[in-house]
Parts: C-alpha cells; structure tokens; sequence
C-alpha cells in the first residue's frame, strides 16, 4: 500500500508534546523520516526511540525558535543528515498568560510573539530558502481558531496566531509559483499538555469551551494530525495559501 508521505524529509518544531507528537508519529505511519525539533529534549529524546521502535527514520534536534542561528543550523542539519528538505510543520507556541489586553505585561507580549509569531518566520526563512533550491516543498504552520477571530483573555495569543495567519497567506503567494506550497492548520481547543496548564488555571474555562463549540467536545491532537498530514501530502497539491480549521465548528458560528 502506498503510504501518503512515502520518504518525504519533514522537520517539526514543537514535536515533543501535543500536536507536535502525534504529527510525527502520524507522519511516521505514513512513511516519512523525520526531524523533531524542541526545548523539551527529554521528551524529544523518548519520541525518537519510540519512532525508532517503528523502524521510523528520526533525529532529535535542540531547537529554540526564537533564535535565528538554532533555526538555521537545525536546518542545515537536517539538509546534511538527510540530504533535503521535502515538508514542514510550524508547530512551536506558547500560550502567554490569561489576562485582558490591559492587563498584558509587556514582558508576556515579547515573549508570546517571539515564539509564535518570530518562531514561525525564521522556521518559514530557513525552510524557503532550502525549498527554493530542490524546487518544492510544502509547509503547513500552526496558526489557530484564535487566528480567525477575537478571543477573550488571550489577547496576544490570538494577535500572534493571526500574523501565522498572514505570513502563510503571503508566502503563499510568493512562492507558489516556485512549487512550495504554504498552508495553515487552525485548531480550536484542543486536548493537549498546553490546555491542560490553561485549564488548571482557570477550570471554568473547560466547561466554557465545550458549551460554545457546536460538537460538545475538545478537539484531540490526533485529529489536527491527520489533517497536517493530508495539507503536507501530494493529495492536497492544490491547496496553497488555505486556512484549514479543525475546530469542531467553532469558527462557523
């Protein structure tokens, strides 16, 4: 049977935990190798041995995102490990504190952009810069439903995730004439450790969150998995430029 990402080359960022995690091991079922790249190295660490409990292809790479120079070298790395760069998952973000605008420290404010907004951009230079030499690629950030509209008390959260949103419109249209493609993947809440350390800080918001979305439920990482899996394959060859949520509803409202 022929597997959907059969010896593509993906880097992920964030891919120790949550989306990141089930990403690549949904990546991994369907034939990819894979370079994981995060703070998290513990837990990075025991992705990779269990993709390698799957015969999967996989290196760990310490990666902060916020730092050009890691960026670029993780990059290279992965260029010299496997000798191109076929896909990549935009993954790594924060969540900032839980506060009203007024209320955001501009400490919070760096920090939250830096991550999720610079993070992203560096990944999407280094990325492209490489694509542009083979002559494809595709790329799929992690924005969010929060990047589509106003969310209360994660001002900053939402303000980055709409900046994923227009940097991944842009370099679409850029770039796509140059056979890389640029998507998006936009969650609602869904089941991971970043939600968790939300919900803990505020356990009326978990009640909140399954009331206003129309499916009743949270989302669950395997399910934004499968869908970046599906924009990173040949099957979505003509979807550039898209903002895919996976939201249960919540956005259509």
């Amino acid at each position: 049977m022929i597997q959907l990402l059969e010896n593509k080359i993906i880097f992920i960022t964030g891919g120790a935990s949550g989306i990141g995690r089930a990403t690549a091991l949904t990546c991994a079922r369907e034939g990819a190798k894979l370079a994981i790249a995060d703070i998290a190295d513990e837990q990075g660490e025991q992705l990779i041995a269990e993709l390698h409990s799957h015969n999967t292809e996989a290196i760990y790479l310490h990666t902060d995102v916020t730092q050009a120079t890691q960026v670029e070298q993780a990059i290279q790395h992965v260029v010299s490990h496997f000798g191109r760069l076929d896909c990549a998952f935009n993954n790594a973000g924060i969540e900032g504190e839980i506060v009203r605008t007024a209320d955001v420290t501009e400490a919070d404010f760096d920090r939250i952009m830096a991550v999720n907004l610079k993070g992203v951009w560096l990944c999407l230079k280094y990325e492209l810069r490489q694509m542009l030499q083979q002559g494809s690629g595709a790329i799929v950030n992690t924005a969010s439903a929060a990047g589509l509209v106003g969310t209360h008390s994660m001002p900053v959260y939402g303000a980055s995730k709409h900046g994923v949103v227009g940097l991944t419109r842009s370099a679409a249209v850029e770039y796509g004439r140059k056979g890389i493609r640029v998507n998006a993947v936009c969650p609602s809440v869904i089941r991971t450790p970043m939600m968790d350390r939300v919900f803990e800080r505020l356990p009326q918001f978990y009640d909140a969150t399954i009331r206003l979305n129309p499916s009743r439920r949270l989302g669950e990482a395997q399910e934004v998995a499968e869908a970046v899996v599906w924009l990173l394959s040949d099957k979505a060859s003509f979807v550039n430029g898209a903002t895919l949520t996976v939201d249960g509803g919540f956005t259509a409202q």
